[in-house]
């Protein structure tokens, strides 16, 4: 072949440089190759078709012509090379088709700005129509909303609270400036400037509602009045875009004095106060126009919540009048100099008020009058623990609420106490003994735990506002025992066969000073190495005493070394099992514990014992059985389910030792109700309290006694009280559980008990070794063993120097009597109750000397200690503080009920 026609060859590095020359060929024609003269005809041929043309020449070349003419599609051109048609433009180029790999995915700042801008065109479009779409409130509404009703268990009207009653709109010409002043230093101190809305606060609380956090509320001014006329409080992100929208509204269109003004007349305040003109009244006995400026920052700081800000107190354990006081005076402290820092109020004037303002008596901002203000503030917190509702959510009204209270019986137990009081009690005569005395009381249905009537005090029109049947911190002595006595039967002894409960019949050492020893046989040693020996009201010498006697006399030191051969978490595992909270138990682990140092409220021990009555199947309290709210029934208010939680024979056998307790023992003033009853007897060290809980097959009531300072809030003793040197369980209350019980149960059939199977094993001599009547002089230290509780107030009994054992754990207890030497403790602790009962003696004690008192002038003080409704909620109930300081007895305690 001549040389002219040869193929010029292919460079052995070509294959990059043929994919560039094909790209670069008109498509569907194959490029000419490129003659060289300087080749030879085999190197032509070898470079272009030959064997050794360079790896992927070709491949190489197509597909850099469809990279061509794809590029040429994207870039709008003709396609190029062997590419198909021209390939559809897409609007939104993501994934990205001109990038590789992960860069594909990588948006492109057009996608980013043109994402944002239409974001922003659809929130604008989206609030444009909902401030066409949404109304602005009208500041009238929550005038009108209705007040709650309650309702006795025949559905007659108990009481009305709440809602309409207590409001009276005021324009802001006649709100006085100070109290402007202050709640914008003190709220929202941009109000005049800003449009209404705090972006991070709403953004705060959204995210928090989305994410199941914490609600929120609004954080300016705007948006408090918005929320104040929203009938619907629920929190959902729904109604906080409306509340957004509609505060954006107010904000931007309505004159801010008008919106100030909406929302000082809308704000509730504590004391079933709503409004700047109640508050006014309810607190200072002033129009708001008259308001100084001392008096408007104490109602600008109750805004940030009534329950926590009003000194009353509120509803919680950390709602206390002394913690809310507190905290009141911080904040109103706060917000007169906030005026200052924000320009308006001078130093000067700040400087002028440096006394917390005093307040009016707070039992004249309701009506509520003798026990309703007990059962409707029983009736709320049962409310709102079932329902999740706030203190405000009841405050505005609209509620329903059937009860399970008996309006006969409640009379009748009122009646009760008060016949008592004015045959027993004399202050003319006895000014200092017959003082500062209060009663509790509580009756529980024994088949439903429905709770059908309760004694709280005088009534919250005689500034008494704690609750007394729904109150801890008044220790229930020898009413205890009989937990003690159905652990022994549920789980037996160290003594007893594996598996065996302990027979009623077993015999205890009932001595006076009797050794306390361990589950190992070795006495219990007091602080100074001394063996730890128990003490009861008398010296008497009973010897070896069935568990059935013990009882029926209440002798302290059968029960005493029963509860540590027992264990003394089984004893805590049985009166939970009956209803007894944890939180109300003492939580040391002495000897003390098994003779009544926890403080259960009235409420709580009434339902205890009506497990015992119930042969064993325990119902949880309940004071609700409906509520309605809009025609509307709101869940969670089913009656209580029973629990079978003791066995038939353990519970049917403490019904026939506290059956003897009534016929034979201390509580025999009892059987002048002239039917089947079983009870115990309570009395706690220096007659600092006295109780007595019976029941029928029908009907578990409580009683207690008791007197508290109301300057110290510390238990005072009884002695001498009503000219009687000692009160005990069998006495006075005993006397008020029978006459409520005789009245209570006149129109039900007379029952028998269910007949007690025997039980348990039977131990001749069981626990400490033969008794030793009187002590050997090489045992006797030269002191008793304290049995008094501490004097400072405490939520939990804290015994000083009594034993102190766990099983087999070292007694705290230091001191013990001379074996001659009775009144080595001068007598204090000389209690017990008819016919030789033990009930106060030895280390019977109530944990704590804890009283307490209301504030605002209560003449007869309170408990320490008190109501327990188990659910943290801001404001107040009816502004009827005097919830007590402690909540570890009552009738929901913590987080049950």
């Amino acid at each position: 072949m001549s040389e002219h026609r040869r193929k010029p060859s292919q460079p052995q590095d070509g294959g990059r440089a043929a994919a560039r020359r094909a790209a670069q060929q008109p498509s569907g024609r194959r490029a000419a190759p490129v003659r060289d003269t300087h080749t030879s005809t085999t190197e032509s041929y070898s470079g272009s078709y030959g064997d050794e043309r360079p790896p992927g020449g070709r491949a190489e070349a197509r597909r850099a012509a469809q990279r061509g003419a794809a590029g040429g599609a994207r870039r709008g051109g003709p396609a190029r090379g062997r590419g198909g048609p021209p390939a559809k433009k897409r609007f939104i180029d993501y994934p990205r088709s001109d990038k590789y790999g992960w860069r594909r995915f990588v948006p492109s700042w057009k996608l980013i700005g043109g994402t944002c801008l239409g974001f922003f065109a659809l929130l604008v479009v989206g609030t444009g129509a909902a401030f066409a779409w949404v109304d602005t409130p009208d500041a009238q509404k929550m005038a009108q909303a209705q007040s709650n009703v309650f309702y006795w268990d025949n559905k007659t009207q108990l009481a009305t609270t709440d809602g309409e009653r207590n409001r009276q709109n005021v324009p802001l010409e006649k709100i006085s400036k100070s109290m402007q002043d202050a709640v914008i230093a003190a709220e929202n101190a941009s109000f005049y400037d800003d449009w209404g809305v705090d972006p991070k606060g709403i953004g705060r609380a959204v995210f928090n509602m989305a994410t199941g956090g914490e609600t929120q509320g609004g954080s300016t001014i705007t948006q408090q009045y918005v929320k104040n006329n929203y009938l619907d409080q629920e929190q959902t992100l729904k109604r906080k875009f409306t509340e957004l929208i509609i505060s954006l509204k107010v904000g931007t269109q309505e004159d801010k004095r008008e919106t100030l003004a909406g929302y000082l007349n809308t704000a509730y305040y504590g004391r079933s106060a709503y409004g700047i003109q109640a508050a006014s009244q309810a607190y200072f006995g002033t129009d708001s126009k008259d308001l100084k400026p001392e008096q408007s920052a104490f109602l600008a700081q109750v805004l940030k919540g009534p329950n926590l800000y009003n000194p009353d107190g509120g509803i919680g354990t950390n709602a206390t009048p002394e913690a809310n006081t507190e905290r009141a005076k911080e904040r109103w402290a706060w917000i007169l100099d906030r005026q200052v820092e924000v320009g308006l109020m001078e130093k000067e004037e700040r400087a002028k008020y440096t006394t917390f303002p005093e307040l009016k008596d707070s039992e004249e901002a309701t009506g509520l009058t003798g026990q309703k203000g007990y059962l409707v503030e029983t009736a709320k917190k049962y409310v709102m623990k079932q329902a999740g509702l706030t203190v405000e959510d009841l405050a505005r009204g609209g509620y329903r609420i059937y009860t399970t209270f008996n309006k006969e019986k409640v009379e009748a137990m009122e009646e009760a106490v008060n016949k008592t009081r004015k045959d027993f009690l004399d202050l003319k005569k006895r000014p200092e003994k017959d003082r500062f005395v209060q009663f509790g009381s509580a009756s529980v249905d024994v088949k439903t735990g429905a709770i059908v009537a309760l004694y709280g005090g005088e009534g919250w029109d005689k500034k008494h506002f704690t609750n007394n049947a729904d109150t801890s911190g008044v220790p229930v002595g020898s009413t205890w025992k009989p937990y003690v006595l159905a652990a022994a039967m549920q789980y037996g002894t160290q003594n007893t066969a594996e598996g065996q409960g302990l027979s009623p019949d077993s015999k205890y050492n009932g001595n006076d000073l009797t050794v306390i020893r361990n589950r190992d046989g070795d006495p219990l040693m007091n602080n100074k190495g001394k063996p730890f020996r128990q003490k009861n009201e008398s010296p008497t010498p009973y010897g070896y005493v069935t568990l059935t006697e013990a009882m029926e006399k209440s002798i302290n030191t059968p029960f005493a070394q029963l509860g540590i051969d027992v264990g003394l978490n089984n004893v805590r595992q049985v009166a939970e099992d009956t209803g007894i909270l944890r939180d109300s138990m003492d939580p040391n682990n002495n000897a003390s514990f098994s003779l009544g140092t926890s403080t259960p409220s009235a409420i709580r021990m009434a339902d205890s014992y009506a497990t015992f009555a119930a042969s064993g199947k325990h119902h949880e309290p309940y004071s609700v059985v409906e509520v309605v709210r809009d025609g509307r029934k709101l869940p969670g208010f089913v009656a209580p389910k029973g629990k079978q939680n003791l066995t038939n024979d353990v519970a049917d056998n403490v019904t026939k030792v506290l059956e003897n307790v009534v016929e034979n023992g201390t509580g025999t003033k009892a059987k002048k109700l002239g039917r089947p009853a079983a009870g115990k007897t309570g009395t706690t060290d220096k007659n600092k309290s006295a109780w007595f809980v019976g029941y029928t097959p029908q009907l578990s009531t409580s009683v207690t006694m008791f007197r508290t300072d109301p300057e110290s809030r510390e238990l005072l003793s009884m002695n001498d009280t009503g000219g009687v040197s000692s009160i005990h369980g069998g006495d006075i209350p005993a006397e008020v559980w029978t006459d409520y019980m005789k009245e209570a149960l006149k129109n039900d059939p007379v029952k028998d008990f269910p007949e007690a199977n025997p039980i348990g094993e039977k131990a001749d001599s069981v626990g400490a070794p033969s008794p030793t009547p009187t002590p050997t002089p090489s045992e006797t230290p030269s002191e008793t063993p304290s049995e008094t509780p501490s004097a400072t107030p405490s939520p939990t009994p804290s015994e000083t120097e009594t034993a102190k054992p766990s099983e087999s754990a070292t007694p705290s207890s230091d001191e013990t009597c001379s074996p001659l030497d009775w009144a080595c403790d001068d007598g204090d602790n000389k209690g017990g109750d008819n016919n030789g009962g033990t009930d106060a003696g030895g280390t019977d004690t109530g944990g704590t000397d804890a009283g307490g008192t209301d504030t605002g002038g209560a003449a007869d003080g309170g408990t320490e200690g008190g109501t327990t409704d188990g659910a943290t909620t801001d404001g107040g109930t009816d502004g009827k503080p005097g919830n007590g300081n402690s909540s570890n007895g009552g009738l929901f305690g913590g987080g049950d009920g």
